[in-house]
């Protein structure tokens, strides 16, 4: 139970809410140092937390023999680069999502993984469906549906329609690469459930074309899409759809759908998260109850400790389940750039 000591590159949005207080909460745990893009936004998060190590540069915080494991929570860009440097150096690592820019940066984080057993490998796990996941697999396992025939993704929002808005830094190929719109972060969620498609058709769309860049002020080119469309085929002949979009007012919200031969489960993420559930000879649809002991919150920070500590494995969220969903991202850039269908896993 010697401390684990930790140094977080990006103390930002999530980390203020989630990284900083759980691990602070976990026994015999500092927050070492912290470096963040700007030196003045260092200084300022290191005198908020009270954390006594600032660096100039992330290479500076992974290569210090004071920080035994690594929180990066920048935005995707950075996320292989500091992966490996970290690795190398010896320390755990705990990566925010989405695990890479593309499928080949995640494979390259993959592979230094396995090269170090001894260290713990883990990415900010998709909490979409938390609450029922436990229930769904439940249901699943007891033959609730049946065989699964479809899967139906849906999400929208209107975040992305002013045309006037600067753009965001997720849509920036620059630094988000090929992760498009909240698709990631819903795949994942997904695949807990079913198995993972083995084809992939998309089309994909941007109603802005340019944006103002927020922090030059120019107008730039945006680099992912304000709408996905996706069909996919499954292994034993389900099929998938998904409508995801930023770019429209009063769309459908996020939920998914499995449809199989005996009944259906539909998972309402927002905007309330409820599960719905029915069988065929059933009149209509009704909501699941989620017991206490089987709900499923959020304890990201106290896994990545207690699997540094040997207590435990990582299930929520390790790197062979990010290279998938990764692969899944680029098996949809392809296919809607070239409009032709995608195999999956990529060659």
């Amino acid at each position: 139970m010697d401390t684990i000591r930790v140094g977080i590159v990006g103390l930002g949005a999530n980390s203020r809410l989630q990284h900083v207080p759980k691990l602070n909460a976990c026994e015999n745990v500092e927050i070492v140092g912290v470096v963040n893009r700007r030196a003045e936004s260092t200084a300022a998060a290191a005198q908020e937390f009270g954390i006594r190590k600032t660096y100039e540069t992330w290479v500076d915080l992974v290569t210090d023999d004071e920080i035994d494991a690594v929180v990066i929570s920048t935005w995707p860009y950075l996320h292989c680069p500091i992966t490996l440097a970290a690795l190398e150096a010896g320390k755990h690592v705990l990566t925010e999502a989405r695990m890479a820019m593309n499928a080949d940066e995640a494979h390259q984080m993959l592979e230094a993984s396995l090269q170090h057993p001894d260290l713990v490998a883990q990415i900010v796990p998709s909490p979409i469906g938390f609450h029922a996941d436990r229930v769904v697999k439940r249901m699943l396992a007891d033959g609730f549906i049946g065989d699964l025939r479809e899967v139906v993704v849906l999400g929208s929002n209107a975040s992305l329609a002013d045309a006037g808005a600067a753009m965001h830094w997720r849509q920036s190929a620059r630094f988000s690469g090929m992760n498009a719109l909240f698709m990631g972060i819903i795949h994942e969620t997904l695949i807990r459930w079913v198995p993972d498609p083995t084809r992939v058709l998309a089309q994909a769309g941007i109603y802005t074309p340019q944006r103002r860049d927020a922090e030059t002020g120019e107008m730039a080119n945006v680099g992912t899409p304000d709408v996905v469309h996706v069909l996919t085929e499954l292994p034993g002949g389900a099929r998938g759809v998904y409508h995801l979009n930023a770019g429209i007012h009063f769309g459908p919200s996020l939920q998914i759908h499995l449809y199989g031969s005996e009944g259906t489960l539909k998972y309402e993420l927002e905007p309330k998260d409820r599960l719905l559930a029915a069988r065929k000879g059933d009149s209509a649809l009704q909501e699941v109850e989620v017991s206490g002991d089987e709900a499923y919150d959020w304890r990201v920070e106290a896994d990545f400790i207690e699997a540094i500590r040997g207590q435990r494995e990582i299930d929520l969220t390790d790197f062979t389940t990010g290279v998938r969903y990764m692969e899944f991202t680029e098996a949809v850039a392809r296919s809607s750039r070239l409009g032709e269908a995608v195999a999956l896993p990529l060659a």
